[in-house]
């Protein structure tokens, strides 16, 4: 492989990785660690998701949910605009979104922080000031479009460009710093630092994240992964699971999903399927939590490193329509690396 070859490979890496843990999570968020056991055993295969789940009923197996289509959608975004990141446009953009996955009869809308700032904005608040409540993992969930187009370094230029893309539903220090957290960790593997390296500078990004948007009551978020990492490092898989569920938290909070999704990454080794199978029987927000971590996991080790079997029982995705925008955000990279120079 050309060196172009192998950061285009990771860029799929991370997209479709991501996909693989938001696919295996779908039919066991939003229920609990036991009642996965009662229900499924242990998940590391695809399964159908029960008749009465909240969210996920009447999806086959192996259906990605709003973490990856999201994640396209903000792709998208991010190609069509210019310089400045459009909030307006970004905001019908979701909102066109969410009224296609309503006819399409799914229950996995938009999440809290972005139904508040939307309702936010219909009632006169600017878009791009919309977001400073936003406290839960919606804009980390999403955010490796942003890691693939621009370079880790400079730092601070990053943090910028993730802060501008959570504007509009979560500009809050805590929601800013998870986004940089994982945007710098995608990032640094593009540019081939091992999973282990990568989250490095992804701590590093949430340190340079801490002065970014609106302060609320959330503990730090750098702090809280090195506590997570350190938690499960040298545990077994069942331990890491019982550390992460009692310790660390599984909700859609900020604080808690992007430290276990990094923790996650850690008790898989850096294996994105076994981070995505980790994810999947953690209960809470498995979906999100797996997408999260088999991204970062996918950007270090690359899409032919993904199983291949896997990929093809995925449904909801286009590999096509992945690789052109994978493809398009790597020229938004070089043509960011030129500008840095």
């Amino acid at each position: 492989m050309t060196v172009d070859d192998t950061t285009f490979d990771r860029a799929l890496g991370a997209l479709m990785g991501g996909a693989l843990g938001d696919a295996l999570g779908m039919p066991t968020q939003l229920i609990s660690a036991l009642d996965i056991r009662r229900t499924y055993g242990y998940v590391d295969d695809f399964v159908t998701p029960t008749d009465d789940h909240p969210v996920s009923r009447g999806q086959p197996a192996g259906m990605i949910t709003d973490d990856t289509e999201q994640t396209l959608l903000l792709s998208h975004q991010m190609l069509a605009g210019g310089d400045q990141f459009d909030h307006v446009a970004w905001v019908d953009r979701l909102l066109t979104w969410e009224a296609d996955v309503k006819a399409r009869g799914s229950y996995d809308l938009l999440g809290p922080s972005t139904k508040r700032a939307i309702d936010l904005i219909r009632a006169g608040t600017p878009a791009e000031d919309a977001g400073r409540e936003g406290t839960t993992n919606g804009a980390a969930m999403r955010i490796a479009p942003v890691g693939i187009s621009m370079p880790v370094d400079p730092l601070d230029r990053l943090v910028a460009k993730v802060a501008e893309t959570c504007a509009a539903t979560h500009s809050t220090t805590v929601a800013i710093s998870s986004a940089a957290a994982v945007a710098a960790a995608v990032s640094a593997a593009l540019d081939g630092a091992t999973w282990k390296d990568a989250a490095e500078r992804g701590i590093d990004a949430a340190k340079a994240a801490r002065g970014a948007g609106t302060w609320t009551a959330a503990p730090d978020m750098a702090a809280r992964i090195v506590w997570a990492r350190d938690l499960v490092n040298g545990r077994s898989e069942k331990d890491a699971i019982a550390a992460i569920v009692d310790l660390v938290g599984t909700s859609v909070a900020s604080q808690e999903a992007i430290p276990a999704a990094f923790a996650v990454v850690v008790a898989a080794q850096g294996d994105p399927w076994r981070a995505a199978v980790i994810a999947a029987n953690l209960g809470g927000d498995t979906d999100t939590i797996g997408a999260i971590a088999a991204t970062m996991a996918g950007a270090a080790s690359g899409f032919a490193k993904l199983p291949s079997g896997r990929i093809d029982e995925l449904r909801g995705i286009d590999l096509d329509e992945v690789k052109r925008l994978a493809r398009g955000l790597l020229d938004l990279r070089r043509t960011a690396e030129q500008e840095s120079r």
